[in-house]
């Protein structure tokens, strides 16, 4: 009998309080893990849509590149020119301060988002954009940069606005947030954006921060209040741009 009577002890009861923090603490470790599953899915996708983009992208550089050099090669031999249109992406550098500035160009240069000396900004060239660069040419360097200049920029010099803060390009995940609902996963998305000049680029542009270049090694060359057709290093200088950056990156 005294077997049976110990066999037959009660069960210890668990307080409620404690059974709904086991299976709260279940639930939680469920959906992490379910994250880390989505997320480790999610990041390979990401990793095979970069292969095949910068693969395209190079692709597509190298066909419009031949394409131009054909049709140069083609006006020559009938004795013709070849212009390839105007540029539809330029860069514009801020190189003067804010001494002497009258108000209408000081508020374009705000409206550029060149508020500081050697600030550099991507522009889609059309005619009120071609106004206001004329009225505050001056101040500013202008030009047409090439796909190194772009990549170059945006690899060295590249930072995002994320929450009205200045973060740098440390990783892919910070674009994907931002741009992602754009098809912009990666760097080389965002450089073709703003290289083509594509249908996003407003929104491509905005997400970057404006560039701040360094002063030109060995300053520079010429003078700064006159215009480059004049001898100076202001206004538009067209290719010649992407030797600027080269000397202020």
């Amino acid at each position: 009998a005294a077997p049976a009577a110990a066999a037959a002890k009660p069960v210890k009861a668990v307080p409620e309080s404690v059974l709904k923090k086991r299976r709260t603490k279940s639930a939680i470790a469920t959906a992490r893990a379910s994250k880390l599953l989505f997320d480790k899915k999610r990041r390979s996708v990401v990793r095979k849509h970069i292969f095949k983009s910068a693969e395209r992208y190079v692709k597509e550089y190298r066909t419009a590149e031949r394409l131009v050099i054909r049709q140069k090669r083609q006006a020559k031999q009938h004795g013709n020119y070849f212009h390839t249109g105007e540029a539809k992406l330029v860069f514009v550098i801020r190189i003067r301060g804010i001494n002497n500035t009258p108000p209408k160009p000081r508020k374009i240069l705000k409206l550029l988002r060149l508020r500081q000396l050697h600030n550099g900004v991507f522009l889609k060239m059309n005619k009120a954009i071609a106004n206001m660069l004329q009225i505050c040419s001056p101040w500013v360097a202008i030009g047409y940069p090439t796909l190194k200049t772009v990549k170059s920029l945006i690899y060295k010099r590249g930072y995002v606005k994320v929450n009205k803060q200045r973060i740098p390009i440390t990783d892919n995940s910070i674009i994907e947030k931002r741009l992602g609902s754009y098809g912009i996963l990666c760097v080389e998305d965002l450089i073709h954006e703003i290289f083509t000049v594509g249908s996003h680029f407003r929104e491509a542009n905005n997400f970057l921060w404006p560039f701040k270049l360094s002063s030109p090694k060995g300053g520079f060359e010429k003078h700064k209040l006159l215009n480059f057709n004049e001898g100076g290093d202001s206004g538009n200088r067209e290719g010649l741009i992407n030797k600027l950056i080269r000397k202020m990156m």
